[in-house]
């Protein structure tokens, strides 16, 4: 039996704050590999070594071809869109989507379909309503489908969007959600 192993989380605005949160919650030991799209403008970003600081886990961005393993959480670089091929991590420039790049949609879109049941997928908070169409991949997939309580998000587009075409299995608080991971990944799939 599979576990909930692939964790992709978006978010936008916001997003640094929530993200920080949600890996706090996260075990050193985590057999599950995080994958993470934040939009951000072009130009450096140091979210990977926020995220370093904030939880248990090493953060970067990865480079196209890198081997997915568990333990990390990969941060789709600035300009860039992440997605998944068997156990390898893309990254591509490509055309922007929902008007961003990175977008949340491509990276939840190509686990869903590599992964299926595996993977847990997240949104959190953010403008419009990036990140929908890739939940609604998850969930149809078998994967698991987490929202953000939209009432703490600093932006609550992204959540209520998600929960208005979804119907997530889980709508909470981001700490929440952090220590939600935590049990799923120790739980067989179907």
């Amino acid at each position: 039996m599979a576990t909930h192993d692939i964790i992709v989380i978006g978010a936008s605005a916001g997003g640094v704050e929530a993200i920080s949160t949600l890996v706090s919650e996260l075990p050193r030991d985590l057999r599950a590999s995080v994958l993470v799209v934040l939009h951000l403008s072009r130009g450096r970003s140091l979210l990977p070594e926020i995220l370093t600081r904030a939880g248990r886990l090493p953060a970067h961005h990865p480079l196209d071809g890198e081997p997915l393993q568990y333990g990390r959480i990969y941060v789709a670089p600035p300009d860039q869109h992440m997605t998944l091929e068997r156990d390898t991590i893309r990254v591509l420039h490509g055309p922007s989507e929902n008007g961003v790049r990175p977008a949340v949609d491509p990276l939840f879109r190509s686990a869903a379909r590599i992964y299926g049941p595996r993977v847990v997928g997240i949104v959190l908070t953010g403008s419009l309503d990036d990140g929908t169409a890739g939940l609604a991949a998850v969930k149809e997939a078998g994967g698991i489908a987490i929202v953000q309580d939209p009432e703490e998000a600093f932006s609550p587009s992204m959540p209520r969007s998600a929960m208005a075409a979804v119907h997530p299995d889980h709508v909470l608080p981001v700490r929440e959600i952090g220590l939600l991971v935590r049990k799923v990944v120790l739980e067989d799939t179907e």
